[in-house]
């Protein structure tokens, strides 16, 4: 049975049973304590809290989970991976124990032909809380599992809770007896091995106060209503169902590992190395594909770390096993693609940005790796410098954190060196660095206290603020709540900063790339409110930040709430121009250009999109030209809703990685642009006078980033760069068009004027070589020469200048030293002879004392070693400081 029919089957069967289905859900979490998904019930967590009203009190979803804690281990077992997906049933207030548990055991005990899974009865074994009497006595007399395969567990294996404040409750478990190839007897408490969870059932049935940890929390008193809420992982459903050993065996993940295999001449199940390889690339491989569908684009820090971590893992382990440098994470990327495109059609539909954003960061880790090479050789010989044979750990933690390269490369790589790593140090800078992060995820936690005041407000407001400004600049509403510092108050003084929720306002929140609306609330008390920034911190909830500027502002007290109008206008204008440029550029470029985010302020937008590459200067020449010749056209704006269907039917845009519900909302200009929107635009694409285009960069793998004046500020951006054309064209005394060239030609000149400065100063610098030989000093029986060129002169001509002296002076013992300020920090060279060598003496050395004294450090090689500092009044003692140690020698 492939995945794609253990998903169906599961919410075909709870469908006919009463239940709505749900769909998944995007990776990217709505809980703002949250990176990603991490399970089943997530999307599901305001129903049980009470925060939202469920759409249905009986559900059911497959939905997608990511996480990452165990990512070290990904590979090294056949147990671990980061994205799976978890199939579950949930009922608010419905059905308890008494439906869940026989739904249960009906659907894995059915036959297969009648729409079942088939297991048999007599290898399936259940656990419930030690003190659940109630759910043992429904499975043992009810269903009918006979009592020695029904086990009792404590806190730690069979209550569940979500780490905070909210309901709880115990648990049952159903497990697979997979027979005694694979372990003892003795049911789930004797070996997890052998029984096999399948399923979890949990019972929200308590209120808990306080929660200290897993097993140590209070229990405040009965939930009012009691909830279900299940969990059943579709990949180990599968593997049972296909009668395989593990995860990576079965349909979906077996496909991407076997084309991994392919690509790189390996065979899974031949050699261990090879084979965690192998698991690390399929799992990584299909995780990324499904990241990068929900719109995570790889990036340094949150949720686009672990996209760029997940990747990068991947395409290391495809080198690990002799790849070839670039290109086969787009052959991978496809397979993924298409086994998991039955679940999941928004992948097919998705397809060219998905490898757009996968390829460019290929092509990135590529250079990283490159990189982080070169880095990796200067540490190499930085510690051989220092006569030591173990890599530090805060150089092999360096270079994994700054340059992304792998632990286990600079491992292989140091061997191949003769090198050690010092992996305790490693570990113990990466520990620090991930408690830190623990820390900082522990404190985010407790804005589930402000998500429940949320909540609350959101419930006094009906469920829903009602948005009037589509139509409305202002109108009349009611002062639902005031929050101060997070917390729910009555009333809030002058001067005070508040967060305010209305029950309708014409204010637009945040979202969709659009800029908050600002303006004024006037109260029936006569208060004002200023506000400067409006959000939507859950769907369905406005949120006015402000200043209470005037009287004092009370809940429950009438309002007028007033936007800034231009402001609005201004911002209108720059969101339907990013439309108008977003058709261009997939005019220009394919449907590959897909827009990866935005930003509509106004007078001037910004533009993101996924390309492999920088955008020729000529078509966003050709793009500006088109969209302005369409503003010319005045082409009407229009916007409505319809069903999604319906919309992409028409070939509505739906944007990269956004979530849409069953209706949306269609904004069209003219024939030209259609996309699902839910922001504000003008009335008439005339209404925009003028876009001009300022450039485009790279802000990302696989991403670009277009910049861009709307309105009059683009005409006073236009009007700056005649008058400083004009000025420039008079200066240079050359017509408007001879400028480019005329202008190269200067700069050309005054390089290669630069050029010859340099030289000139180089070879005044080495001309004191001969001088400096025949006035070397005798120290010792050693000729020394110190000697301080100009300030300015460069590192590199100090130590030419130090080697022909030292040449000069080939046949002696001798030691010369060469100091200067090539940049505001005194450097310093010293160069050897053999003859000196002969003496004892040491260039690393003599440097390290020149570099005491000059506050800082160096070092090299016997012969020739280099140093600094940060005092250049210290050059003079720094010199004497190394004649001191020529003559002791």
């Amino acid at each position: 049975m492939e995945s794609a029919e253990v998903a169906r089957r599961f919410l075909t069967f709870f469908e006919e049973r009463g239940h709505t289905v749900v769909p998944s859900a995007s990776l990217v979490a709505e809980d703002p304590t949250l990176l990603l998904v991490p399970a089943g019930m997530v999307p599901f967590k305001p129903y049980f809290l009470g925060q939202r009203t469920p759409p249905a009190p009986r559900m059911v979803s497959a939905q997608k989970c990511v996480r990452t804690p165990d990512i070290d281990e990904v590979g090294k077992t056949t147990r671990h991976a980061t994205f799976f997906q978890m199939l579950g049933n949930f009922s608010i207030g419905d059905y308890f124990k008494e439906g869940a548990i026989p739904f249960a055991w009906e659907l894995l005990t059915r036959s297969e032909a009648d729409g079942g899974f088939g297991f048999p009865e007599d290898r399936l074994w259940v656990t419930v809380y030690q003190d659940d009497d109630e759910a043992a006595d429904i499975w043992h007399r009810e269903v009918g599992v006979p009592a020695e395969r029904i086990q009792r567990r404590g806190l730690a294996d069979n209550y569940w809770h979500m780490g905070v404040p909210g309901p709880g409750g115990p648990c049952s478990e159903i497990y697979y007896d997979r027979g005694p190839d694979y372990g003892r007897e003795g049911g789930p408490v004797a070996d997890e091995d052998r029984y096999l969870e399948v399923w979890n059932l949990v019972f929200m049935q308590e209120q808990l106060s306080k929660v200290r940890s897993k097993t140590d929390f209070d229990i405040a008193g009965p939930l009012p209503a009691k909830n279900i809420d299940t969990g059943m992982g579709l990949e180990r459903m599968a593997a049972i169902l296909q009668g395989v050993d593990n995860i990576y065996e079965t349909d979906t993940l077996r496909k991407i590992l076997d084309r991994a295999a392919e690509l790189t001449g390996s065979r899974y199940g031949r050699e261990h190395r090879a084979d965690v390889s192998l698991r690390v690339i399929a799992d990584h491989v299909r995780a990324g594909t499904m990241l990068v569908a929900d719109g995570v684009i790889p990036a340094n820090e949150g949720r686009g770390y672990v996209l760029r971590r997940l990747l990068r893992r991947a395409i290391r382990n495809l080198r690990l096993l002799g790849g070839r440098e670039t290109g086969m994470m787009h052959e991978l990327t496809a397979v993924a693609i298409d086994v998991m495109g039955q679940q999941y059609p928004e992948l097919i539909r998705t397809a060219a940005n998905i490898h757009a954003v996968i390829d460019a960061e290929e092509e990135r880790f590529s250079q990283t790796l490159r990189t982080g090479t070169a880095i990796f050789d200067q540490a190499v010989a930085e510690t051989r410098r220092a006569g030591r044979t173990t890599l530090a750990g805060e150089q092999a933690f360096t270079l994994h954190d700054t340059y992304g390269f792998p632990i286990d490369l600079t491992l292989e790589m140091a061997a191949e060196q003769g090198l050690k790593v010092d992996e305790e140090g490693f570990r113990r800078l990466l520990e620090e660095q991930r408690r830190r992060a623990k820390a900082d995820a522990a404190a985010k936690k407790t804005g589930n206290l402000d998500v429940s005041v949320l909540g609350q407000l959101l419930d006094q407001a009906g469920g829903r603020v009602d948005f009037t400004g589509y139509h409305d600049v202002s109108g009349e509403a009611r002062l639902v709540g005031l929050m101060v510092n997070g917390a729910s108050v009555p009333a809030a003084g002058p001067g005070t900063d508040v967060e305010v929720v209305l029950d309708r306002t014409p204010f637009y929140a945040e979202g969709g790339g659009q800029l908050a609306d600002q303006g004024v609330i006037r109260l029936g008390n006569g208060a004002r409110i200023e506000v400067r920034d409006v959000q939507s911190p859950l769907p369905g909830l406005i949120v006015h930040r402000g200043t209470v500027r005037d009287g004092e502002a009370q809940a429950g007290d009438s309002a007028f709430a007033e936007i800034d109008v231009e402001r609005r206008r201004a911002i209108s204008r720059s969101h339907t121009a990013t439309h108008m440029v977003h058709a261009g550029f997939r005019r220009a470029l394919g449907e590959s250009a897909a827009q990866a985010g935005s930003e509509n302020s106004p007078g001037r937008f910004r533009f993101d999109f996924t390309s492999t590459g920088p955008v020729p200067p000529s078509v966003l020449r050709d793009v500006e030209d088109e969209v302005n010749e369409v503003l010319i056209n005045d082409l009407d704006v229009r916007a409505f809703h319809t069903s999604l269907e319906e919309a992409r039917a028409m070939g509505a845009l739906a944007l990269f990685g956004e979530k849409y519900g069953e209706e949306v909302r269609v904004v069209e200009v003219g024939d030209y642009s259609r996309e699902l929107c839910g922001g504000t635009h003008v009335a008439r694409s005339g209404q925009l006078g003028l876009i001009k285009v300022l450039g485009e960069s790279s802000i990302g793998a696989g991403v670009r980033r277009v910049e861009a004046l709307v309105g009059i500020d683009a005409f006073r951006f236009l009007a700056r760069e005649s008058v400083l054309v004009a000025q420039l064209s008079e200066q240079l005394k050359a017509r408007k068009e001879e400028l480019p060239e005329r202008i190269a030609g200067v700069v050309s000149r005054l390089r290669e004027a630069e050029k010859e400065l340099e030289r000139l100063r180089s070879q005044q610098v080495l001309a004191v070589a001969g001088s400096l030989a025949e006035g070397a000093k005798d120290v010792n029986g050693v000729a020394f020469v110190a000697h301080r060129v100009p300030d300015g002169t460069t590192a590199d001509d100090l130590r030419k200048l130090a080697v022909d002296v030292r040449g000069r002076l080939a046949a002696r013992p001798a030691v010369v030293m060469i100091a200067g300020v090539p940049k505001d920090r005194p450097v310093v060279v010293v160069a050897l002879t053999e003859g000196a060598r002969e003496r004892g003496l040491k260039a690393g050395a003599l440097v390290g004392v020149a570099a005491k004294a000059l506050g800082g450090g160096g070092g090299g090689k016997d012969d020739l070693a280099q140093g600094g500092g940060a005092n250049p009044q210290a050059i003079g003692d720094a010199l004497a400081a190394v004649e001191r140690a020529v003559g002791s020698a």
